[in-house]
């Protein structure tokens, strides 16, 4: 009898790893790794919600006739001793398994087949609708990487929004343009606020496994008790169709906006699903276009938006990971070498938008992504935080955190660790940013009008001292030169009070 090993993140029966194996002839292993789920502090709604869609998938399983050899992680010491008590339990013929999401997993099987006794087959995946292989070859040896470019490639050859003529509908590839509505924006609109979220169901394996999170992981960040996501793929699709009828008519021009007490506001919140396995990407892309070929269909500049985060950025990122990897990790093109602060993970964030933002993670394992990327990512970018520093907070706070999707977003993009390989600019942005796109500032006790002295916003310092220190890297940037040439044209005194100002913001707020 062979066995089929379902790792976390693959949670669905179209995962290629059962195509021609049955029921009756194959067994099925599910392992929740203590170690796995201790080599980070991993959110504990994080915890909660992994393992949870792990036990419902298994029942699942069962009840259509599956047998699983289960091990959960208060018995299980790491992969190699579960898979290691299946085989000598079960003597399976071979294992097979779909390709880890995550490299350092898919480095071992080697090493497990080896210790474990027992073939081990990796299938590709499918879980993306490009392969490892197909984007490597659309990579080719370039320099760098741009999802605009991959996007529409994608976009082509799935046929998605495309006209009979192969021009893209509406006359543009995206709307980015038209998709920035800022607080003033929202306010003249009437202040639109999201239908509530479809509440979750708390059953018995929920419950329970609620419960053991909090009891064996006590010193990690959040309280399973707040889990809030689907973790069955039932309650997955209706998150889903909720999404496409109450939410995505707005997503489009608010998807960048951030507002107080409206964690959510437009966006999705699929991705935690999505990643999992819990849903497929083809239809969250199939449900919205759907929607815009309806009677009464949501603004196509919505659907484009939503398209492009799935077919553009998740497709992206993961094929940057498998590019790059193992190197990739180690990238530090900025020399920063700042220690992130200990508020980030207790304590009182010192600035009200950082506030928001954190304490929000804290309590719900989430931010959408300008959050992560002009508030958090903004503030780690200028005060040159470590990228492995940030790259380990990100992966163990967010709910939909895995290494493939991290790792490019969090190097390449919010902290141009790369170099540049996969973004044309540093995504550094002052106080006026924020203050635009958010009610944020109305309650922090610093200005974003307020340049200089005690009430000053410390992102204005920040900013232009990151400028300061790279001007060399980014004179010839076109996107950014025209910061570096600001930047020159002050006096000297004011650069120097803008260095000090920075300078003893970092030493206060990063102590060694």
């Amino acid at each position: 009898m062979q066995t089929i090993w379902v790792i976390y993140d693959q949670l669905w029966t179209g995962n290629s790893a059962f195509s021609g194996y049955t029921a009756g002839t194959s067994r099925v292993l599910m392992i929740e790794s203590d170690a796995s789920f201790r080599k980070l502090p991993l959110h504990r709604i994080k915890l909660a919600f992994f393992i949870s869609a792990m036990r419902h998938f298994a029942e699942e399983l069962e009840a259509a006739g599956w047998q699983v050899d289960y091990h959960r992680h208060g018995d299980t010491k790491d992969y190699q001793s579960a898979i290691r008590s299946h085989v000598e339990k079960f003597r399976p013929s071979s294992i097979r398994v779909l390709a880890p999401n995550d490299y350092a997993l898919q480095q071992a099987i080697p090493a497990l087949e080896k210790k474990c006794g027992v073939p081990i087959e990796s299938v590709p995946t499918n879980q993306f609708l490009l392969s490892r292989e197909d984007f490597a070859k659309w990579a080719g040896s370039g320099k760098s990487l741009r999802m605009e470019n991959h996007y529409r490639a994608m976009r082509k050859s799935l046929r998605i929004l495309m006209t009979r003529d192969g021009e893209p509908e509406g006359d543009t590839w995206n709307f980015d343009a038209e998709n920035r509505g800022t607080v003033k924006d929202w306010e003249a609109a009437g202040t639109p606020r999201p239908s509530p979220a479809p509440e979750i169901r708390r059953d018995e394996i929920t419950e329970r496994v609620i419960f053991e999170v909090n009891d064996a992981f006590p010193k990690h960040p959040g309280d399973a008790n707040n889990l809030w996501l689907p973790t069955t793929r039932g309650e997955a699709l209706t998150w889903l169709r909720h999404f496409v009828e109450h939410r995505l008519g707005l997503f489009g021009p608010f998807e960048d906006l951030m507002i107080e007490r409206e964690p959510l506001l437009f966006h999705s919140v699929l991705s935690p699903m999505l990643n999992i396995g819990l849903l497929t990407p083809m239809e969250c892309v199939d449900a919205a276009v759907a929607a815009l070929r309806s009677e009464t269909p949501p603004p196509l500049r919505s659907v484009e938006g939503f398209v492009r985060q799935i077919i553009g950025w998740r497709e992206f990122v993961n094929g940057v990971y498998w590019l790059r990897m193992p190197e990739y990790h180690a990238v530090n093109a900025l020399a920063a070498e700042i220690p992130l602060p200990d508020w980030l993970w207790e304590g009182t964030p010192p600035m009200h938008c950082m506030e928001m933002a954190v304490t929000q993670v804290r309590d719900t394992g989430y931010n959408h992504h300008i959050q992560r990327l002009m508030v958090l990512g903004n503030y780690f970018l200028l005060t040159g935080c470590r990228p492995q520093e940030v790259l380990d907070w990100y992966s163990a706070m967010y709910v939909d955190a895995h290494d493939w999707v991290m790792a490019a977003n969090v190097l390449g993009m919010v902290l141009y660790a790369d170099g540049g390989f996969m973004a044309s600019k540093p995504y550094a942005a002052g106080a006026a940013y924020i203050s635009k796109m958010s009610d944020y500032c109305n309650g922090c006790r610093y200005k974003p009008n307020v340049k200089t002295g005690p009430e000053a916003c410390p992102f204005h310092s920040l900013y232009w001292a990151f400028y300061d220190r790279h001007q060399t890297r980014f004179a010839k940037n076109p996107r950014v030169a025209v910061m570096i040439g600001s930047w020159k044209k002050r006096t000297l005194d004011e650069q120097n009070e803008i260095r000090n100002t920075a300078a003893a913001w970092i030493a206060t707020h990063h102590p060694n």
